[in-house]
């Protein structure tokens, strides 16, 4: 009998040992998972819930507007009354080449930064470029859209978070 429990010994070291290497790979393919996951949560849940309350902000402020204002500055809050395009029919909604006068940038805290002739100031995180156009076939009638975009996302290789908002305004409004 004593034979028999000789040859037992140290078995169970082995088989937990064999037990916890399985389980170290499992975990390792879980957490390049969890990683993608937390990366993507940042992404479309933070960021992009960011872009969307930034980009109604500006869209609220341009909305303030008379509909035949064209000399306000809208890049500024509040808007200033004089020196800049207010409504007037341009921009563009491409963030890679903001159209100056309607650009503006914000901090990674939502602050707007003063910037010089459309040109990205230090420290900017968010960019807002806004286009204004009338819809074919209409009479007094503006539409105005709004592009809000991060500098940069969270993860390896993603789409950067983006939110567009089109609204349309009418004279006498």
């Amino acid at each position: 009998m004593h034979g028999k429990l000789t040859s037992q010994s140290g078995i169970a070291l082995v088989e937990t040992l064999v037990a916890l290497a399985l389980l170290l790979i499992i975990v390792a393919g879980v957490m390049g998972m969890t990683l993608t996951a937390i990366a993507t949560t940042e992404n479309q849940g933070h960021l992009a819930a960011r872009t969307a309350e930034y980009a109604q902000d500006k869209m609220e402020q341009l909305l303030a507007l008379s509909y035949g204002d064209v000399t306000s500055d809208t890049t500024v809050f509040p808007s200033a009354n004089s020196g800049g395009t207010g409504l007037a029919v341009g921009g563009s909604l491409d963030a890679s080449a903001p159209v100056s006068s309607y650009v503006d940038y914000l901090d990674a805290s939502g602050n707007l930064l003063a910037s010089a002739g459309g040109a990205a100031p230090a420290g900017w995180f968010y960019i807002r470029v806004w286009k204004i156009d009338n819809p074919a076939g209409t009479t007094n009638l503006e539409r105005i859209s709004v592009l809000a975009q991060t500098k940069s996302d969270v993860g390896p290789q993603g789409a950067l978070p983006s939110s567009t908002i089109v609204a349309l305004k009418t004279s006498p409004f």
